[in-house]
């Protein structure tokens, strides 16, 4: 019988999510499932809504679905919209346009607007370009404002807050819906403060979790509009959902061991501090640019300003195709890099520096880049090993972090042995 061959050590797994999940997650995620309708489970589910609540920055309610982050999508449109209601939808890159997509199938009228060709995927989304446009609809026939946070296609950012300045310039009732899938809890996201309506995430990505769960953190307003909206829904219903969750349950079978995972990502984030969290993936975010520099390459976000903490978008040479150097650095050195997608496909490669990551998890990760790009006949200009090596050394990680990440393991130690969490044996 022939066996499955599996590599000696870990699989390097530097997609832009799912991200690589810590061993303490996974620790929880093997917890024996309990009964979802028992006492212990309320205090799970009341934890995890407030954790998520202090996360995505909000005081009002985060919807929980056992689904992909598509499924929160989803959520977000039929919960606020009705048939044929207008939609403006900026396009940033492939996930923005498969939301546009989605918002057809549903019965909608999406209108997608940005620059056109590739050289969208470069950049942000235009708050000026909202505002014209919405002033423009002095019959206020758009219902809804739909952008892409961190365009996990492009590793490009759009600034938020100056989505909601534009709408409140236009003096527009329009909802602000925003995709922060592959933001929340590795970018800055304030979904309060910046006046979103409805934020959508996931579970696999800064939340540092397998797939499987998804969010809708919400508004008093959007609260209200789906009060109105005629979209049929029943699953992904909120009022059902927000009215047991205020006693920790839901109103069907959540997916619990997840749930585990989740309330032990939460306090992992918690206790290191976001402010910490988001230092260190921008930290990550430009040594990885540091290299991409060094090697001459250019990245694919255009600016500077609007870089991505959660992944960096490689631009390869032309007559390069950026899909046959990835699977060559899968066969040789068993590392997993993103894939260009849509408009950009076999032009650019994605490095994700999120997740359970840290300094030496990188530097393997650009060696193995390098390394590739050099087998693919790709000159380069420098070793981005290096220039990402001098990166890191230059710019340590703040002290009071690395002290308070040296004081938890060792209190894990004290606790149970040793840090897997097996017993010490005294010889």
């Amino acid at each position: 019988m022939k066996l499955d061959s599996h590599p000696s050590g870990r699989h390097f797994l530097q997609i832009p999510g799912p991200s690589p999940v810590p061993d303490r997650i996974l620790r929880a995620i093997s917890l024996p499932t309990i009964d979802h309708r028992g006492p212990e489970f309320a205090a799970l589910g009341l934890k995890v809504i407030a954790g998520l609540q202090q996360v995505f920055k909000t005081r009002h309610p985060v919807a929980i679905y056992p689904a992909s982050g598509t499924g929160a999508w989803e959520a977000a449109l039929v919960n606020t919209l009705s048939p044929l209601d207008k939609v403006l939808m900026f396009e940033t890159g492939h996930f923005a346009s498969l939301w546009k997509k989605m918002a057809e199938r549903l019965g909608l009228a999406p209108e997608f607007i940005g620059l056109p060709g590739a050289e969208g995927w470069r950049h942000g989304v235009d708050a000026a370009a909202i505002e014209q446009r919405l002033r423009d609809d002095a019959s206020h026939a758009i219902k809804a404002v739909c952008v892409v946070h961190n365009e996990t296609s492009t590793g490009v950012t759009s600034d938020i807050a100056a989505v909601r300045r534009a709408i409140d310039a236009a003096r527009h009732p329009a909802l602000l819906m925003v995709d922060t899938i592959s933001g929340l809890a590795s970018a800055d996201y304030r979904h309060d403060e910046w006046g979103v309506d409805v934020s959508i995430a996931g579970s696999q990505k800064g939340l540092m979790l397998p797939p499987g769960i998804s969010f809708n953190a919400l508004s008093t307003k959007a609260l209200a509009a789906s009060r109105s909206a005629k979209l049929p829904r029943s699953f992904w219903a909120w009022d059902e959902i927000v009215e047991m969750n205020k006693s920790g349950y839901w109103p069907y079978t959540p997916s619990t061991n997840l749930l585990y995972g989740l309330a032990e990502s939460l306090d992992m984030l918690l206790e290191e501090g976001l402010p910490n969290v988001l230092a260190r993936h921008q930290r990550w975010g430009e040594g990885v640019r540091t290299a991409v520099r060094a090697w001459g390459l250019e990245i694919q976000c255009a600016d500077p300003a609007l870089y991505s903490p959660v992944l960096t978008g490689v631009k390869t040479p032309d007559g390069v195709d950026a899909d046959r150097v990835r699977q060559l650095i899968h066969e040789r050195f068993d590392l997993s890099l993103g894939t260009g997608l849509g408009k950009v496909k076999g032009r650019m490669f994605r490095i994700g520096h999120l997740g359970d990551s840290n300094d030496l998890t990188l530097l393997a990760t650009l060696a193995g880049c390098e390394m590739g790009l050099k087998l693919s006949g790709v000159s380069l200009a420098g070793s981005g090993v290096h220039a990402a090596m001098d990166f890191f050394a230059a710019h340590p990680q703040r002290s009071a972090l690395r002290a308070a990440s040296m004081q938890r393991r060792s209190e894990r130690l004290d606790t149970y042995g040793t840090e897997d969490g097996n017993v010490k044996v005294e010889s």
